[in-house]
């Protein structure tokens, strides 16, 4: 396969997994704002480091859309998976899915774990930018800082929790890796 072809696949594997639905508020040169809405999420809490919450909740999240649930349906796959980074060491890190849009609560099934919850979730309005490459700890806190003061450059106001969202699987080599930082905020 040449490079061509692997990218095409590539596009072709990203444009096929449902990612959540948001409309564009307001662009600025390096991010924008957008409104996610709610959305009805599968998520855990894991009290770790970035990597390692971030791979325990994949697992976690990843055994109830795979059939780890009361039905033992399966469930498909979304990306991104959101990662809630800690604001201090006590606090724990928070690993998402936005389950497919087709589903209602009422029609997911229940977890068989007991740490993974399923449940609505206002995102609302997010300041979201994109970085390639992998989303190590390292390299996501210093996007997160670029977005932080970009919003204070711009005198927008941070509301929440800041996010990564890593929207590839581990095998995707970092120059097709896609990534966002997403962070809470006010407008008005």
């Amino acid at each position: 396969m040449n490079m061509i072809h692997a990218i095409v696949f590539i596009a072709t594997t990203l444009q096929s997994i449902e990612t959540p639905k948001y409309q564009i508020l307001q662009k600025y040169d390096q991010f924008e704002i957008r409104d996610y809405g709610t959305v009805i999420t599968a998520k855990t809490v894991v009290n770790e480091d970035f990597r390692t919450s971030t791979y325990t909740g994949f697992r976690r999240v990843a055994n109830y859309i795979f059939g780890g649930n009361s039905k033992e349906m399966k469930i498909a796959m979304t990306t991104p998976v959101i990662t809630q980074i800690k604001q201090n060491r006590s606090e724990a890190h928070v690993i998402h899915f936005v389950m497919p849009s087709m589903y209602s609560l009422e029609t997911l099934p229940k977890p068989r774990l007991d740490n993974v919850n399923v449940g609505t979730e206002n995102l609302g309005v997010m300041a979201a930018m994109k970085f390639g490459g992998w989303a190590t700890e390292n390299r996501s806190n210093k996007f997160v800082r670029i977005l932080l003061e970009e919003l204070k450059n711009n005198s927008i106001v941070v509301n929440g929790d800041i996010r990564v969202a890593q929207y590839n699987g581990p095998t995707t080599i970092p120059p097709f890796r896609k990534n966002e930082i997403l962070i809470p905020v006010k407008i008005d």
